[in-house]
C-alpha cells in the first residue's frame, strides 16, 4: 500500500506528510479546497510529465515522496533489475520526484537516480488512478483480454503460449534473414573466394608488423652498425693507446694509492668492477660484430614481406588484426552460402514445428477464455445491477485474429447494452463518463481477487450519482478495500461515511499566503464533515451523518 505521501511546495500546498493506512481511505473538502493536489501528486510519482507552474510561488522546486509498502515484490523487483537497480529491501519502495521551478526536474527510486519512463512501468504495477475521464486501463482490449485471463486464471497457460509464440517468431525471422541476406550471385562467390585467397597468400600473423619493422630496420643499416661498432671495438680496446690499455697505468696508481692509505680501499674494488664491466662490455661487441652480416637478399625479402601486409591492410583493414577478422567474417559468410540449402531446410522445419506448438497451446488459452467470458459478463452485470444498471447487458465476445498474435488466438471486446431496447455497442465506445465510471467500478469489483495491482485511486468518479446508487458506489469501494488500498476523493457523504479512514482537505490563509492542508478526522470533526457535505439544516444533517456512520 502506499504508506507515506509527502508533499513539499505544490501549488497551494507547502508541505504536507500524510501517513495513511490500509483499506478505503476518503479525502474530502470544499470545492478548490485542494483535493486534486493529492491526485496530481500521486500522478506525479506515477511517472506524469510535470508543469513547472506547479512549484509555489517564491520556491525554487517542488518535490513529491510516496513510500509503498509492497505484499508482492517480486513482480517490481523484477522491473527494478531490467532497468539495472537494486531490488527493495523490507518490501519497500521509495519513490521522489523534485521538480524546479526554473530548471529540470531529477526523479529516485529508492535514493538512485531514474528516468519518468522506469516510473510509469513502476507504476502499472502499483496503482490503478480512475478519474471522470480516466478510463484507458478500461477501454483498451488489450486490458480487457488480461482482466479476463486473470479472472479465468489463465495466466500460465497465457505465459506459456507467449514462450512458443516467442520461438516461432524468432525461428520465422531467423528463416527470412537467411533467405532474403544471403542470396548471393556467382560473382559475390567469386568475389569472397579471391578475398579469401588474396589473405591467405600472405598469411598475416597477429602482432608480426612491429618485430618486421624492427628487423628491417637492423639489416637496412648493417653496414653502417658495422662500422660503429668497429670504431668503438678500436677505441676500448685495439688501438695503441686504448681505453683498456690506459687502464693498466691507472690501476698501478691506485693500488699505490692503497698501500699508503687503507681508507681508499672502496677506490680499489670500484675500479676493478668498472674494468670487468668494460671489458665485458668489449667482449658483447665483439659477438655482435661477428653476428652482423650484410644480407642484400634478406632486405629485400623483409622489403616485400612489409609491402605486401600493408597492401592487404589498404584493401581490408587498418591493422593486421582487421585483415584477420575480415578474412574469417569471409570465409563464415561463404561457409553460410555454401551450407544455406541445409540451414534453410532446418529453419523451414523448425517453424512448421514451433507453428504447431503455437497452435496447441492457443487452442488451450481460447478453451480457458471461451469457458470464462460468460461468467465474467454475468459476473460484472450483478455488480452494475447494484450501482443502479438494473436491467442493463454486457458481455464478453472473443474476436479471432486471423494470425496468432503476442496475445494468442483472439482478443476480447466488452459489450455493453446500459438500457433495454437500446443496442449492444463496444465498452470503448460509450460516450457518458458517469456510465463508464461505474462500469469501471463494476468491472473492478468483479475482479478483486484476480487484480494484482495493489492500490486503487478513484478521483470523483462517482459524480452525478446520489441516492441509493451513492450508497452502493460507497458499498462497492468498501468491498475493493478487503483486497486492496482504495484512496477515494469524494463529494459523497454516503462514500465518505463507509471509509476505514476520512481525510478532509482544507484551505487557510497563513502569512498572507492561502494553504492547503490535509488532516486525518474522527469522532465529532468526522460527523461535522458529513454534515457539511448533506448540507440543510445543521441539526438534521448532524442526525443524518450519525446514521449514515452507524
Amino acid at each position: 500500500m502506499l504508506s507515506v505521501l509527502k508533499i513539499t511546495n505544490l501549488a497551494l500546498v507547502d508541505s504536507l506528510t500524510w501517513e495513511l493506512g490500509d483499506g478505503l481511505v476518503c479525502v474530502t473538502g470544499e470545492t478548490g479546497a485542494g483535493k486534486s493536489i493529492i491526485v496530481g501528486a500521486i500522478k506525479l510519482v506515477l511517472g506524469d510529465r510535470a508543469d513547472r507552474s506547479l512549484v509555489r510561488t517564491g520556491t525554487d522546486a517542488c518535490t513529491v515522496e510516496a513510500v509503498f509498502e509492497l505484499p508482492n515484490v517480486a513482480l517490481v523487483n523484477e522491473q527494478l533489475e531490467a532497468f539495472g537497480f537494486d531490488p527493495c529491501e523490507d518490501n519497500q519502495l521509495v519513490i521522489k520526484r523534485v521538480i524546479g521551478a526554473k530548471s529540470g526536474g531529477k526523479q529516485f527510486i529508492n535514493c538512485s537516480p531514474a528516468t519518468l519512463a522506469v516510473l510509469k512501468v513502476l507504476g502499472h504495477f502499483l496503482v490503478d488512478l480512475h478519474g471522470p475521464h480516466d478510463h484507458q486501463s478500461l477501454i483498451s482490449q488489450d486490458r480487457q483480454l488480461h482482466m479476463l485471463d486473470a479472472f479465468a486464471g489463465a495466466e500460465k497457460a497465457r505465459q506459456s503460449y507467449r514462450e512458443a509464440y516467442k520461438q516461432w517468431k524468432r525461428a520465422s525471422e531467423e528463416l527470412e534473414e537467411l533467405t532474403q541476406s544471403e542470396r548471393a550471385t556467382e560473382q559475390e562467390i567469386d568475389l569472397l573466394k579471391f578475398q579469401i585467397q588474396d589473405i591467405a597468400s600472405v598469411d598475416p600473423q597477429p602482432d608480426e608488423v612491429g618485430p618486421l619493422e624492427q628487423r628491417f630496420k637492423v639489416v637496412s643499416n648493417a653496414t653502417h652498425l658495422l662500422t660503429l661498432s668497429q670504431k668503438i671495438l678500436y677505441q676500448l680496446d685495439e688501438s695503441e693507446n686504448s681505453i683498456l690499455s690506459q687502464l693498466g697505468e691507472t690501476q698501478r696508481l691506485i693500488r699505490e694509492l692503497q698501500g699508503m692509505d687503507p681508507q681508499t680501499d672502496a677506490f680499489t674494488r670500484e675500479f676493478d668492477s668498472a674494468q670487468v664491466e668494460l671489458e665485458e662490455m668489449v667482449r658483447s661487441m665483439q659477438d655482435y660484430v661477428s653476428d652482423l652480416e650484410v644480407d642484400p637478399g634478406e632486405v629485400a625479402e623483409i622489403e616485400e614481406r612489409i609491402h605486401s601486409l600493408e597492401t592487404l591492410k589498404r584493401k581490408y583493414g587498418n591493422t593486421i588484426d582487421e585483415v584477420i577478422a575480415f578474412r574469417e567474417r569471409a570465409e563464415a559468410k561463404l561457409e553460410r552460402i555454401d551450407g544455406r540449402g541445409d540451414a534453410i531446410a532446418r529453419l523451414e522445419q523448425a517453424v512448421k514445428d514451433a507453428r504447431r506448438d503455437v497452435d496447441a497451446r492457443a487452442v488451450k488459452l481460447t478453451q480457458a477464455r471461451r469457458a470464462a467470458a460468460p461468467k465474467l459478463g454475468r459476473r460484472i452485470a450483478e455488480h452494475l445491477a447494484d450501482l443502479g444498471f438494473k436491467r442493463s447487458k454486457i458481455e464478453v465476445e472473443l474476436v479471432p485474429f486471423d494470425a496468432p498474435s503476442a496475445q494468442g488466438a483472439e482478443t476480447a471486446d466488452f459489450i455493453f447494452a446500459p438500457n433495454p431496447g437500446e443496442p449492444s455497442k463496444p465498452l470503448r465506445l460509450i460516450a457518458s463518463s458517469g456510465e463508464m465510471a461505474r462500469v469501471m467500478l463494476a468491472v473492478k469489483s468483479a475482479l478483486a481477487k484476480q487484480d494484482a495491482i495493489p492500490l486503487l485511486v478513484f478521483d470523483e468518479i462517482d459524480a452525478n450519482v446520489g441516492g441509493e446508487i451513492a450508497s452502493a458506489v460507497g458499498a462497492k469501494m468498501a468491498q475493493l478495500a478487503e483486497n486492496h488500498q482504495v484512496i477515494s476523493i469524494t463529494h459523497l457523504p454516503q462514500v465518505a461515511a463507509l471509509a476505514k479512514g476520512h481525510c478532509v482537505v482544507e484551505k487557510d490563509v497563513s502569512g498572507k499566503r492561502t494553504v492547503s492542508k490535509l488532516r486525518t478526522i474522527d469522532g465529532n470533526d468526522r460527523i461535522d464533515e458529513l454534515a457539511r457535505m448533506l448540507g440543510g439544516d445543521a441539526k438534521s444533517a448532524k442526525a443524518h451523518a450519525k446514521s449514515l456512520l452507524g
